[in-house]
């Protein structure tokens, strides 16, 4: 493929974005950065959308460019990013596949300014309101309206703008983050405030619909006080000779209510960027009518073109979770074609040679990071600096502007060889992001990496103590004294190699399983797949169709073809894991089979589970479920469907029941589906039945996404859609009489009756109660009984047991075309281990001395991972022994062993307490 690169003049490897140069730019206009809301005076040099936080040159409006004179950008630049010599590079690009993460733009409101955001700069965007909280921002992290910059006591968000909207220039879809990302920007702003902040979100429908996301509403309407007001705001006026706003809306009471805010946030929604869709045209990429790339819900990720993938926004509006899942399955996806030339066009990166400082004294180097404005606003970096130098064994310090950045990291590795360093302290940020980095970093200058030590003097300084410099200051010092005083003890540590079994084993035959399985087969890598029903395919064998409208059993019998032709993936059905050995890259998992099949142990490396949920049968529950057979839950109706029951089209009235089981005490989760699921079925009846009034009965429409399209149908169908008020209840009774719903109608705040045919029970996905899988693989599960992954946004399919992914409805509720995705993404994250022949584990890991040990087995008892166990024979048997493979250096043995013959390598004892006596 061509590919052109455009001048940007500025070296993005060195930017720090320090913004220097937009200050010392002698053309006076409001830059970019900030998306419009920084006051500062700023050049003719913009913000680069694609590389975030850095700046590039418009040659337009460039003085030098344009005319030869000034350059004081260049002058002023502390990083000697400026390149005025950047020149347009045409190349072409040799590639095998595409994966195409083109982005999103968030709507502008200027477009049809009826807030008057145009007109008060108190009437800010969701965007720049995340601008104002950010220590990076215009105002350092201060809660401040941009007016006066006082701090404000009221402040208001409207949601849906640009969003579910049909104006000129709005979008029909629902942009499905901006529900959560105002409660968020509400709790925030609660703790940024000094004061009593009084906040309000008016919304149409609260659409918390991801894993954990109603728990975070809940938390923010009944712990952090936000109020939430079901109101569509039409205007904005700003009260004349003040700086408030006035906004007018109709209460859930039914009165007019006038109330004034401080600011208001605008809740912009995500649509297509410009060149995205030029782009993508030009690809020849089928796109939907909202410019969004085109994809399938059984290929979420692959485009009309082959060989193009796509991730991210591009292919709809959806938060960062599934942004980082989807481009792991893209990568997968795209690897399935080209696995046959795996490694031919690998470079292996020349590590030096780590050289032995065993014996040596320390040479230690302090590097402290200002991190822009986020430290060095608050911490007076330089006096930490000149603090460092002092302490003992510290022959080397200085201040970085952006420590992470890659133009500091290869400068500090430059240090470290000259200086003769062999001991590494970084006072920045957390090192639970960053460390990683840093310690690369050491071993690219020829350092063990484990003798490096990292100081948090942002979280535990400047974010804690902003109101107090000299407290966060001298808090800073402590911190690089405690570190100083520890990392002169560190001694290098091994990393333990081992062997990787190349083999699969994927727990569930669903469809994500069948998904992971075959991903995994096209790159040539071995599966055994477990099912412990008698046939694959799970819930989706009593899903009817898509919301997209494709049908589901016609499509799952051809993965389920495809899996059971495939010689790379062996099928244990009726099967059960009895029990589970081993670790990452040796695992040795036990299964039995039904029908005299006996037990048999498979060797595998890496495990993914995918075992699924389960429909909620509610018959506890007082709707008659189970009782009288006019009521049935919507996977029933489904198999009337797939049935082609002719009794159903003969219904004269049908009513859908939404969160029957979900959003409640027990299980306060959203499940997600249900809302689609029901207004799609409720549009099947209507085809069916043109004359059926279909009633769907909800607490929170939550047709998310691209799926807004089947609610305005519905409506538009004539499908009646009442919100009822769930505090007040709802009733269900019948008998032998006609059924009777009883509730409570918040939009005409009316007692309703409803007498339908038909009931159909939107019932909660719920994970197994007993979770056997949970304890063999040693891998946890939520408070709603859902495995966890290891990090929400960064590693949404790892788990925190190497070796070990999760997909599906076994991490939380979600449609087909999401497990799908999570499937993939999960194969192609085992991809990266089963692609290697040997792994390394970490070397921070428990050792005991046998000789102290009193074999008393707390250690056994207490790890979460059954790293530990007891000698069985020789001279210590009896002793307590850590396998380190499968330690993960928590510390809990080493905390609860009485007789404290347990140490944690790089935390021991002598080490910490050398910490302790330095505070």
């Amino acid at each position: 493929m061509s590919v052109t690169q455009y001048p940007r003049y500025v070296d993005m490897d060195k930017c720090i974005a320090c913004g220097m140069c937009a200050e010392k730019c002698p053309k006076k206009v409001i830059s970019e950065y900030d998306a419009g809301l920084v006051k500062r005076k700023a050049a003719y040099v913009k913000y680069a959308q694609a590389v975030p936080l850095k700046y590039a040159i418009d040659p337009d409006n460039c003085i030098y460019l344009q005319k030869g004179k000034c350059r004081a950008c260049e002058k002023f630049c502390p990083a000697d990013a400026i390149k005025f010599d950047d020149v347009q590079r045409d190349f072409i690009a040799q590639v095998g596949a595409i994966i195409f993460a083109g982005g999103c733009k968030v709507y502008d409101p200027v477009i049809h300014d009826v807030y008057g955001y145009g007109k008060s700069p108190n009437i800010v965007t969701s965007l720049e309101f995340e601008r104002i909280l950010s220590s990076s921002g215009p105002y350092g992290g201060h809660l401040v309206r941009p007016s006066d910059e006082k701090e404000p006591e009221k402040i208001a968000w409207l949601q849906c703008i640009g969003s579910r909207d049909t104006h000129v220039g709005a979008r029909n879809y629902c942009s499905s983050v901006c529900c959560t990302y105002a409660i968020k920007e509400a709790m925030l702003a609660k703790e940024h405030s000094k004061g009593s902040l009084d906040t309000a979100i008016f919304y149409m429908d609260i659409r918390t619909h991801g894993k954990d996301f109603e728990r975070y509403y809940n938390r923010g309407r009944d712990g952090a006080g936000i109020r939430f007001i079901k109101s569509r705001i039409t205007n904005i006026e700003q009260i004349p000779g003040t700086d408030r706003q006035l906004i007018r809306y109709i209460s859930e009471t039914g009165e007019r209510v006038e109330e004034e805010f401080d600011m208001v946030v605008l809740s912009v929604g995500l649509g297509v960027k410009g060149e995205t869709l030029d782009l993508a045209q030009r690809l020849g990429i089928d796109l939907n009518q909202y410019g969004f790339a085109s994809t399938g819900t059984f290929e979420p990720v692959r485009t009309s073109v082959p060989g193009i993938m796509v991730c991210g926004a591009f292919e709809g509006p959806k938060d960062i979770p599934t942004s980082v899942m989807e481009s792991s399955a893209a990568a997968g996806l795209a690897g399935s074609s080209l696995y046959v030339s795996r490694f031919t066009e690998t470079r292996e990166k020349e590590v030096p040679e780590e050289v032995n400082v065993r014996g040596e004294p320390p040479r230690i180097g302090v590097f402290v990071c200002r991190c822009g404005t986020n430290i060095a606003s608050v911490v007076d970096v330089p006096s930490v600096v000149e603090f460092s130098k002092d302490l003992p064994g510290v022959v080397y310090a200085e201040e970085n502007m952006f420590s992470c950045s890659q133009d500091t990291q290869e400068r500090m590795a430059q240090i470290i060889k000259e200086h003769g360093l062999n001991r590494i302290v970084v006072a920045a940020c957390t090192p639970k992001t960053h460390e990683p980095l840093f310690q690369e970093t050491a071993t690219n200058a020829g350092i063990n990496k484990y003798l490096f030590e990292m100081a948090n003097i942002r979280n535990q300084c400047s974010w804690v103590h902003g109101s107090d410099k000299e407290e966060a200051t001298n808090k800073a010092k402590d911190l690089v004294r405690m570190a100083v005083a520890k990392v002169a003890l560190l001694e290098p540590l091994v990393e333990p190699s081992l062997e990787m079994n190349k083999s699969t084993l994927i727990v569930g035959g669903g469809v994500a399983g069948m998904a992971a399985a075959t991903l995994l087969s096209r790159q040539g890598y071995h599966v055994t797949l477990v099912e412990k029903e008698d046939q694959l395919g799970g819930q989706a064998l009593h899903l009817h169709e898509t919301w997209r409208g494709e049908d589901i059993q016609e499509k799952i019998k051809g993965m389920i073809s495809d899996v059971e032709s495939d010689e790379n993936i062996d099928i244990r059905l009726g099967a059960e894991i009895k029990h589970v050995d081993g670790f990452v890259g040796n695992f040795k998992t036990t299964i039995e089979q039904g029908d005299g099949g006996g037990e048999e142990i498979l060797e595998h490396g890496v495990t993914i589970i995918s075992s699924g949920a389960s429909e909620l049968k509610p018959h506890e529950l007082p709707y008659l479920y189970g009782k009288d057979p006019r009521v049935m839950t919507a996977l029933e109706l489904d198999r009337r469907f797939i049935e082609k029951d002719a009794t159903i089209g003969e219904t004269k009235c049908a009513a859908f029941l939404q969160c029957v089981g979900s959003r409640i005490e027990e299980r306060p989760y959203c499940s997600k589906v249900c809302c689609t699921h029901s207004v799609k079925s409720a549009l099947k009846l209507k085809e069916l039945n043109p004359e059926m009034d279909v009633f769907i009965l909800y607490r929170d429409m939550r047709t998310y996404g691209l799926r807004e399209d089947l609610y305005r149908e519905a409506r538009a169908r004539g499908i009646l859609l009442l919100k009822y008020d769930f505090e007040k209840g709802l009733s269900v009774s019948g008998g032998n009489g006609a059924l009777r719903i009883r509730f409570t109608d918040t939009t005409i705040r009316r007692e309703m009756d409803l007498s339908p045919d038909l009931l159909v029970l939107a019932t909660a996905v719920v994970p197994p109660k007993e979770n056997s899988l949970a304890k063999m693989f040693k891998v946890p599960v939520n408070e709603d009984g859902f495995f966890m992954e290891a990090h929400v946004k960064l590693r949404p399919v790892d788990c925190a047991t190497d070796g070990v992914f999760i997909c599906g409805l076994a991490h939380a509720p979600k449609p087909i075309d999401e497990s799908i995705a999570q499937a993939q993404a999960a194969a192609t994250r085992a991809m990266a281990l089963l692609a290697k022949d040997i792994i390394q584990v970490s070397g921070n890991v428990a050792h005991v001395d046998p000789m102290v040990c009193s074999s008393c087995g707390v250690c056994i008892d207490i790890c979460p991972y059954s790293a530990p166990s007891f000698v069985k024979e020789g001279p210590f048997a009896g002793k307590s022994e850590i396998n380190p493979v499968l330690c993960k250096g928590c510390g809990l043995c080493v905390a609860s062993c009485r007789s404290g013959a347990i140490n944690l390598a790089g935390f021991e004892t002598g080490q910490i307490m050398a910490m302790i006596e330095e505070s």
